[in-house]
Order: structure tokens, then sequence, then C-alpha cells
């Protein structure tokens, strides 16, 4: 299964340091937020991976392209116009990196890689938000329901949107989230069917509005709760408190061995 990533906003509140870089590439650890998702995902053996573009993209195409040079020792020898890569270890990736536009909202996002995972289901989140969520169970949950669309739900006062969510796990509704709010938020860790691009309308949906809704409506959206850690990157505080938990060796993503 593919996981489709959301990597190209302008990431307005934590402008300190989305100026310069588009916010998954913020760093935590000396790493871009985008890769700790990846070696995440990655865990659990999910090593193909589509990254929707816009602000700012050559940067994430850099990183890419010279992967090596930002995670390997090198020795160039000018004199002979050489270059050795020590310590050469390759993530087991296969990464599409897609300009999906500049001012495309996140519907629009998703619409434009449809040819991209060949009509298949696919795992889809954000590209500033981290977790410890169980992504077999995930997976498993998503493919034992039978509806199009799985999101993980959290509970934690963030601004995010609400949810309600019967017995069934059915989502009841969807909604913007509002000042005093307690309730299930979206936390990104989706799993999608091919069918939801049928709510997608054009580059000016919101993904998290008019589609999450109608999926509601017509009671093919499911919530797949998850108690653990959750923490999205939204602000500088929010960047430090997952800075913290990583120079501590307190992170609760982080399942790889270094």
């Amino acid at each position: 299964m593919k996981v489709v990533i959301l990597a190209g906003g302008f990431g307005t509140r934590i402008s300190e340091d989305s100026h310069l870089k588009p916010k998954p590439m913020i760093e935590i650890g000396e790493r871009p937020i985008l890769w700790h998702i990846m070696k995440y995902y990655s865990e659990f053996g999910f090593h193909e991976f589509i990254i929707c573009l816009g602000y700012k993209q050559y940067v994430v195409k850099e990183f890419f392209a010279d992967y090596f040079l930002h995670t390997s020792n090198i020795t160039f020898d000018l004199a002979n116009n050489k270059m050795e890569v020590h310590n050469n270890y390759s993530e087991p990736w296969k990464v599409t990196l897609i300009d999906t536009g500049l001012n495309t909202m996140t519907g629009g996002r998703i619409k434009r890689i449809k040819p991209y995972v060949y009509n298949e289901p696919f795992m889809l989140t954000y590209g500033d938000g981290l977790a410890d969520v169980d992504l077999h169970a995930l997976e498993k949950f998503h493919k034992s329901h039978g509806k199009t669309a799985s999101i993980t739900t959290v509970n934690i006062a963030q601004m995010k949107g609400i949810m309600e969510v019967d017995n069934d796990n059915i989502v009841k509704t969807f909604r913007e989230k509002e000042e005093g709010d307690g309730d299930l938020i979206n936390g990104g860790f989706m799993v999608l069917n091919p069918k939801v691009f049928d709510y997608i309308d054009s580059d000016d949906t919101i993904f998290e509005q008019g589609p999450l809704q109608n999926l509601v409506a017509d009671k093919e959206l499911m919530s797949f709760y998850h108690p653990g850690f959750w923490q999205c990157m939204d602000t500088q505080r929010e960047r430090i408190k997952l800075e913290t938990l990583w120079n501590t060796g307190k992170a609760p993503w982080k399942k790889w061995k270094d």
C-alpha cells in the first residue's frame, strides 16, 4: 500500500522557519519532520511514498536528490574529481515527488495524485504530524469494514476538525474545531479507497470540508481511535516539544534502530 503525504502548504503558522523551506522540511533532531514520518511508516513495511508538493518544492526534491550528502560521511577527492560515500545506508524507499500546485488546496492535491495510486487503496497523512499509531492495526481495521475512508482520531486540544463517532465507529459529524471543544479530532494517518476521488471536485477543494463532510453524510467515513502519542507541528512551541522528545531519547515515534 502506498503512502501519500501532503507536503505542499505554506506553513504560515510557523513562518519563522517556513519562509525558508516547506514546513515538512523543518528539522527535528537535524532531520526533516518529513523524514521522521517516512521512517515511521517504513518500520511497518510501507516503503513506497507519493509526496504532494507545492510551496518551495525544490527543497524537498534537492533533499532526496542529494540524500547521501545529508545522511552519510563523504570524502571529496578534489584533485581527482571523485566522491566516496562512507557508511552508505540506503533506505528501502521508492519516493515519487509530485508538483500538485502552489495554491492547490488539500483535496485538490489528493486528486492530482490519482494516476499514481493505480486504483488501489492508499494511506494518507499530513507532512507535519508525528504519532505512534499502530499502522498494521489501522490497515486491518480499514479492510474489515469496507467503507471508503478510515481516519485516525485523537482526543487532544488542537485546532483541527472535530468528529462525533457512534458505537460502530462510523463518523456522524465532521466540522472545524470551535473554542471550548474537547472532542475527538482529525489526527491524519488515514486509509482511503479510490472511491474518495469522486468526492473531490477541483484544486480549490479543501479535503477537510466538503469531501469529509460528504463521506460522513454517506456513512463512508470510519473512526480509528488512537489513545497514544500524537503531536502536530503548527508552531515553534510544538516544534521545540518534538525536538526535546527527540534529543532526550523519549520520542514515541522512533521505532527504528540507529
